[in-house]
């Protein structure tokens, strides 16, 4: 059998951390940023975890982790 293809957007995106939590950037950071307030800029730096309802379908993204 095969090898199974990992998904190339979700590599670039999510990360691993421990056995069960997936890491991903806070979105709404790339362009338009003069209307946004310094506060809000610097808050959109942290990431975050994605829900743990979406862990599983993430997983099936990126087989090989």
């Amino acid at each position: 059998m095969p090898k199974m293809k990992t998904n190339s957007a979700a590599k670039k995106r999510f990360k691993r951390v421990g056995k069960d939590k997936i890491k991903r950037a806070s979105s709404l950071r790339r362009h338009i940023l003069t209307k946004k307030s310094r506060k809000k800029k610097r808050q959109l730096r942290l990431g975050g975890y994605i829900a743990a309802v979406d862990v599983k379908r993430v997983s099936l993204l990126l087989p090989y982790w």
